[in-house]
């Protein structure tokens, strides 16, 4: 077989020689039919909810602007609308390649995976750019602004004398404008964006003629990662045991209790933010992490399949991340906790008196039993 010579002017595509590992996997024959509805409704749903949460945001941030609680929904403002943005970037591109169908990747000979034979496609390329940048984004925005709690929470002086909002919106600018250097790194020949099995997404090359770049790339990529949740972990594990400390001392005032109140809602948001993290992305990573080391020690073999089953059900879980983050905003809000645990303590008092009721029953009939037998 010939070896494949691909556009290397960015650095992104080299040329390839032959390998024994390198196999056809965008077929005619071979390709699954892909149906867009699942894209389709997943888009809009994340599109509607994350527009909701960011109205619901703005409103409170206009309430909490001068108080402590501003810095908190600047930064779940931001990280709702890249959720958003994310949603509607990657979800038209991903809508186009479902549109173009996948049997252009598949035109006689058959396509490999990171081995295009013509042109690059930039469209993939610019996919999975944003796909790298709107999952950073979220992971180190959910870390800074456990961080960001833990010094308001255990350090309240300091975070008052830090904290500002120019100091916030930098913190912001630096976020992204990091997210968008890791993302960038291909075009500066560290690793490659390539089509992922069935074709209809683009990241990492990690199944097919997997390099050392590659490799270095998704590491850096799944270390960044887990490092962001590691840190959100720490600092709200701090947090909490800081709040529920507070609350068992109880040598607060009575402003001071408001206060908490409002330490506390944030606390359960950034718990929900850093859990549906974890649990949407963690496949990804790890799926994508293995199967970089395997293709590149040349170990996958007959596991292929599984790998590229794996990797579709973790890009599946990532895109939920973007549809849970609003949810956490919507339902985890005081009012809406207090609606719940007022329903809750009404259920439970209506079972106790229901319960009362039937033991006073049960006694009454078993007193008259008593006194009918006396007569």
């Amino acid at each position: 077989m010939l070896a494949m010579q691909r556009h290397n002017s960015s650095g992104i595509f080299t040329t390839l020689p032959p390998s024994n590992e390198t196999a056809p996997i965008f077929c005619n024959a071979s390709l699954p039919q892909t149906n867009p509805t699942a894209a389709g409704i997943t888009m809009t749903l994340g599109i509607v909810f994350n527009v909701v949460a960011l109205i619901i945001l703005a409103k409170a941030y206009t309430r909490f602007r001068r108080r402590s609680k501003a810095t908190f929904l600047l930064f779940a403002s931001s990280l709702v609308a890249t959720d958003l943005a994310g949603h509607v970037i990657n979800g038209a591109l991903v809508l186009r390649r479902y549109s173009e169908g996948t049997a252009n990747l598949a035109d006689p000979p058959c396509g490999f995976q990171g081995d295009l034979i013509t042109d690059p496609d930039v469209p993939c390329l610019f996919l999975g750019c944003c796909m790298v940048f709107f999952g950073l984004c979220p992971l180190f925005l959910g870390c800074v602004m456990a961080a960001e709690r833990c010094l308001g929470v255990s350090k309240p002086l300091l975070h008052a004398r830090l904290v500002t909002n120019a100091r916030t919106k930098m913190a912001l600018a630096l976020i992204w404008l990091l997210a968008l250097c890791v993302a960038l790194l291909p075009f500066f020949s560290l690793g490659a964006y390539t089509p992922q099995y069935p074709g209809t997404w683009c990241f990492i090359r990690v199944m097919e003629g997997t390099q050392a770049t590659d490799l270095a790339f998704v590491t850096l990529f799944s270390g960044l990662a887990f490092s962001s949740l590691a840190v959100a972990f720490l600092c709200n594990t701090i947090s909490g045991i800081t709040l529920v400390r507070a609350r068992i001392k109880k040598k607060t005032s009575s402003q001071r209790s408001s206060a908490r109140s409002h330490d506390t809602e944030m606390m359960v948001q950034l718990v929900g933010i850093m859990v549906a993290s974890c649990i949407c992305w963690s496949p990804l990573l790890v799926f994508g992490l293995m199967s970089a080391t395997r293709s590149y020690s040349n170990t996958l073999g007959s596991d292929r399949d599984t790998y590229r089953a794996l990797m579709m059900t973790g890009v599946r879980m990532a895109t939920c991340n973007q549809i849970l983050d609003p949810w956490v905003y919507i339902l985890l809000r005081r009012a809406v906790l207090k609606k719940i645990y007022r329903i809750t303590k009404r259920q439970a008092s209506l079972k106790g008196s229901m319960l009362r009721s039937f033991r006073w029953d049960v006694s009454s009939f078993q007193n008259s039993e008593i006194n009918n037998d006396k007569i």
